[in-house]
């Protein structure tokens, strides 16, 4: 008989009775405390039509409203097995709590009203159950009892689920007719449908053998701090995430791959011997081998993989689309680099699961992606271990988590490009050329004065006898940049190309001025990232609206008002101004030459010039 905790997630489309069958299955299993069985019958008015859901719809919002908005998490036990239940959201704009609870589970019960069957979220939920590695699903088709309890309504839906789920790579799908309200079929066999011979719900879950405990996987701790109380100690601390290690095992720390033997595990009670999946502990070394946050400890002849750059399969959870070019924050374990998505491979239809081109992803749509880490980070392919394998992406700004993943595999190309050593560096060059290397990226709305001033500058800076080039958007539009267009996601492709050859002039050991209207903060930071300290200069032309479209040199303000430009920015494409910039030009007070003055006054007190 299986023992340790079975973790279930329950899901499903909104109003399939979730709630109420994990209820109902605790309250005839005789599993409620007394004041939980009071304060049931209590909100239940008379006492004679309980809302079993009432013991998991915690949030005020959710009682008003009928419906599961956070997740939920319940403990019960039976003679048998402990469980730990995931009740999670069937609405659609809660499809990230979803996510939440599958990251953690083991087994999904997917619940479907049988008045509407299939429905496409039943369908997204199967594939984000699928995409986080759960590998049984219990199809639990509900309100039986107002379909008159009908064999042949379980079997069409059934059916249907089956086939629908072929590509979902699930080991097992147990379909179970089930009354959530009257409790059929879930602790108890129903009288109602006799036809139905399979097991209860309770009965096949207590019986499931899920996939193999975490201690049978090698060993792997995500350092989480390097712990130095004093100059005698240097520990390497954590929580191990699967496998077990014992003293004097010989290690490898990932991704620097340099080896070395336990020497001591210590915890907070006291020295041990060994250690396994869950224990916080921390290790010392036998030798002095580097090691920092982040980096994953393992067993030498059982090593995690490393790379920058993924196969990744992606589930989009905020409401603003994903960009490839983006820069997000990533994080695996105790890992966390910068990411961009290079290349978006496909989507995933979930109603018929075709693979769909596109170029972004939407909230709560599932795709393939390759992404690029800006450091080698260490990994298991998700497949063969849920802790190292597991990762979420995080908007630099809001802090949100906007995405959550799988890491497939590491792209053979990040091992097999390397970078070139040359004998002149930018120090030389600049040295030949008696200046500092530095980007001036002009920013602001189209008819700023951008450009103009920025060819003043460079004027100003060649008659001071300085190596300089300028990158114009509306130049570079014509060749680097042709095939681009004004979409958020050609906006943010544009700023990424240029921003890589700005990085490429300055290491040229020239004075690059960059005129792009550049919108985004994202891609701004991006830019100044690829840089060294002090070499970004962020050049605010602040100009107001009303004020671009009086002098609307080149009529485009009129076209996007008449509707003939479409995602201009400052019409119907949004501007995210500097907040911190090196320089903020207000050129409703300052003319060209006043502002021209004050960037050579600048770069002279900077010792560029």
């Amino acid at each position: 008989m299986p023992d340790g905790v079975l973790r279930l997630l329950t899901c499903g489309s909104v109003d399939d009775g979730k709630s109420t069958l994990i209820g109902r299955l605790l309250y005839d299993s005789n599993l409620l405390l007394e004041d939980q069985l009071s304060a049931l019958q209590a909100e239940s008015g008379d006492g004679s039509d309980l809302d079993f859901s009432y013991l998991l719809d915690g949030l005020n919002a959710e009682r008003e409203q009928g419906i599961t908005i956070d997740v939920a998490y319940r403990f019960f036990a039976t003679e048998k097995r402990h469980f730990i239940v995931a009740d999670t959201p069937g609405h659609e704009q809660y499809t990230r709590n979803m996510a939440t609870g599958a990251s953690t589970s083991d087994v999904a019960i997917l619940l479907v009203d049988a008045r509407n069957g299939i429905l496409t979220q039943t369908r997204r939920h199967s594939h984000i159950v699928s995409m986080f590695g759960i590998r049984h699903v219990v199809l639990a088709v509900n309100k039986m009892d107002l379909m008159d309890y009908s064999e042949d309504r379980f079997s069409e839906i059934s059916e249907a689920y089956v086939t629908a789920a072929q590509t979902l790579n699930f080991d097992t799908i147990t379909c179970i007719p089930v009354s959530a309200l009257k409790g059929d079929n879930l602790r108890k066999k129903s009288v109602e449908m006799a036809w139905y011979r399979g097991p209860t719900l309770l009965d096949f879950l207590e019986s499931l053998d899920t996939l193999e405990p975490r201690t049978q996987q090698p060993f792997r701790l995500p350092i989480q701090w390097v712990n130095r109380p004093d100059a005698d100690f240097r520990g390497y601390s954590g929580t191990v995430a699967s496998g077990q290690i014992h003293v004097q095992d010989e290690i490898v720390v990932v991704p620097s791959f340099r080896k070395t033997k336990v020497d001591r595990i210590v915890t907070m009670d006291a020295d041990r011997e060994s250690a396994q999946a869950g224990d916080a502990i921390t290790l010392t070394f036998t030798d002095e081998v580097d090691a920092q946050r982040g980096d994953v400890i393992a067993p030498s002849a059982e090593p995690p993989d490393s790379s920058d750059q993924f196969r990744v399969q992606l589930l989009w959870m905020d409401q603003e689309p994903m960009l490839p070019g983006r820069n997000y924050e990533i994080k695996i374990g105790t890992q966390k680099t910068l990411a961009v998505i290079s290349d978006l491979r496909y989507t995933i239809n979930v109603n018929t699961a075709e693979q769909v081109a596109a170029r972004t992803m939407n909230a709560n749509e599932i795709g393939v992606c390759n992404i690029s880490l800006q450091r080698t980070v260490a990994f298991d392919p998700y497949e063969s271990n849920k802790q190292t394998g597991a990762f979420i992406l995080i908007d630099r700004y809001t802090k949100q988590t906007v995405a959550a993943g799988r890491l497939e595999y590491g792209l053979r190309r990040a091992t097999n490009i390397t970078r070139q050593e040359f004998n002149v560096d930018k120090s030389a060059r600049a040295q030949l050329k008696i200046q500092k290397p530095c980007v001036l990226w002009f920013t602001g709305l189209s008819g700023s004065g951008k450009s103009t001033i920025a060819n003043r500058v460079e004027s100003e800076l060649h008659a001071l006898g300085h190596h300089t080039y300028i990158l114009d958007g509306d130049n570079v539009s014509h060749g680097l940049n042709k095939d681009l267009g004004f979409t958020d996601a050609d906006r943010v492709e544009n700023i990424r190309r240029i921003s890589e050859v700005s990085r490429l002039f300055a290491d040229a050991g020239l004075i690059v001025l960059v005129s792009f209207i550049s919108p985004f903060r994202s891609e701004r930071e991006m830019a100044r990232s690829l840089l060294e300290a002090g070499e970004f200069v962020e050049i605010f032309v602040d100009t107001p609206l009303d004020i671009c479209e009086q002098r609307d040199p080149k009529g485009l303000y009129v076209k996007a008002r008449a509707g003939e430009i479409a995602n201009f920015t400052g019409i119907d494409s949004n501007y995210e101004a500097p907040t911190d910039p090196e320089l903020r030009l207000d050129t409703t007070k300052l003319s060209v030459d006043a502002s021209t003055s004050e960037i050579i006054e600048y770069l002279r007190n900077k010792g560029i010039v």
